[in-house]
């Protein structure tokens, strides 16, 4: 059974949701065997972060069933294009949509499994979950991951955060959201309890289930930390709480020591993490007694992978000062894309290896900081601009929501404080040498973000 959670303790509780229900690794085990699919085949699972999806993707993952996951809110028109797009034999959906038809077969836990009218497709006997790229919800590119992938993925952020039978962890982000996704799986596997819940991190009834379900630790976005420096989260009474964590993009660095200084002072531990769908999540961390000296580094590779930085010229080196690419290699790397059902079949096209697209810097301690995106660059008359960098410097020097893109004739910056306008374009043009005329400042009212804090860009 999958993470062999059939071997746990029956008696122990696996998952307690936002409304007090209490799912023991007996409950799971019981619903993997009344799952009525046996059969290798394809499925839609419409997540939500209730114990319906936990049990749907670990019921799918145990019987050879490969799951797509997406979120249940995912927009109508981009769903219908997955759904024509895959085409799978099942889905798992919350009860109550009257958009999805077919042979209801099975209902359990809030959740219907539907058989459609499509017969699988032929998939590569390694292939065990779909999950689209970075989080989004409509887009037909998927990343492919094996079941080593999973497991190995578990196995590593387990041993990173040395997670034990008696941890809860404050599972808020989405299912879908590969990071989401990592901090159910990790627990599950070290046979914890996973606190989950639907609500908003500005739902006072979140804060009281955490410290009534005396949570361990939380992970979070940038976007997530943002919020709660509003909400004066250092100010709250949390005794349970060991470690807090975050993924899913750089924090600002006044927030990245706000959140350390935090940690030290209340006996906690701040522990930053990286990682993209690619790599099933994580694939480096800065160990907590660095995270007062090395603000904003996302600092060493997980257990059981390696890191490296590839220059210009093309030349990978392990240690010592360097910028370039950065490299990952561990068996948490996944299998490749799949963009249509076709690529279903398709075998291991990375072999491990994933140049992950960001620019890094490694210092002399062999720390490591993300500073770019490779595709994040813009050429303006020989200048070469880092739209990430920009983004940060705007954030940094005034606290404003930012969002830089462009092409070769231009920098267009979108922020949320038109008094700012004049000012951000003067300092963009010290600090990068543009022309002030290539510089377009747009201001907006605010800036459209998914459901993990990704800025969605309409231009």
């Amino acid at each position: 059974m999958f993470l062999d959670i059939d071997k746990k303790d029956a008696q122990s509780v696996a998952v307690i949701d936002d409304s007090k229900r209490v799912l023991t690794y007996g409950d799971i085990s019981a619903f993997v065997q009344n799952f009525p699919v046996n059969e290798r085949s394809l499925a839609f699972l419409l997540s939500e972060n209730t114990m319906g999806s936990v049990l749907g993707y670990c019921a799918m993952l145990s019987k050879g069933i490969v799951p797509l996951i997406v979120s249940n809110k995912t927009e109508e028109s981009l769903l219908n294009n997955l759904l024509n797009l895959y085409r799978p034999q099942y889905i798992w959906v919350p009860e109550g949509r009257n958009d999805i038809y077919g042979n209801v077969l099975f209902k359990s836990y809030g959740y219907v499994l539907i058989e459609t009218d499509d017969v699988s497709p032929s998939m590569n006997k390694d292939l065990s979950l779909l999950l689209p790229t970075s989080g989004s919800t409509g887009s037909p590119k998927l990343v492919r991951h094996s079941y080593r992938n999973i497991e190995a993925n578990a196995e590593n952020v387990a041993h990173l955060f040395q997670i034990k039978k008696n941890d809860r962890a404050m599972a808020v982000l989405p299912m879908h959201y590969t990071m989401g996704l990592s901090v159910v799986t990790s627990h599950l596997y070290a046979g914890a309890t996973v606190l989950l819940s639907e609500k908003s991190l500005l739902d006072k009834n979140f804060w009281d289930f955490l410290k009534e379900g005396k949570a361990t630790s939380f992970t979070g976005v940038p976007y997530s930390y943002e919020i709660l420096d509003k909400i004066r989260f250092y100010r709250m009474d949390l005794p349970d709480l060991e470690i807090i964590t975050q993924g899913g993009g750089r924090l600002s660095d006044s927030l990245f020591e706000k959140l350390a200084k935090y940690a030290e002072d209340n006996g906690k531990l701040f522990i930053p993490t990286y990682g993209q769908t690619e790599c099933t999540a994580r694939m480096a961390y800065l160990p907590w007694p660095k995270s007062l000296e090395k603000t904003g580094s996302i600092g060493f590779a997980e257990p059981g992978g390696v890191l490296t930085i590839v220059d210009d010229s093309g030349n990978e080196t392990y240690e010592g000062e360097a910028v370039g690419e950065m490299v990952y290699r561990g068996e948490n790397v996944t299998m490749g894309y799949a963009e249509c059902r076709e690529d279903l079949m398709k075998g291991d096209e990375n072999n491990g290896v994933m140049f992950t697209g960001d620019i890094a810097k490694r210092d002399k301690d062999g720390c490591y900081y993300i500073i770019g995106r490779k595709k994040r660059f813009l050429k303006i008359y020989g200048l070469r601009i880092g739209l990430d960098e920009v983004e940060r410097m705007v954030k940094d020097n005034f606290g404003v929501d930012c969002l830089c893109y462009g092409d070769d004739t231009s920098l267009i910056v979108k922020v949320t404080d038109g008094k700012l306008s004049e000012a951000i374009s003067s300092l963009i043009e010290q600090k990068t040498h543009i022309y002030h005329n290539n510089i377009k400042v747009e201001i907006v009212d605010s800036l459209n973000r998914n459901e993990v804090g990704k800025v969605i860009l309409n231009k």
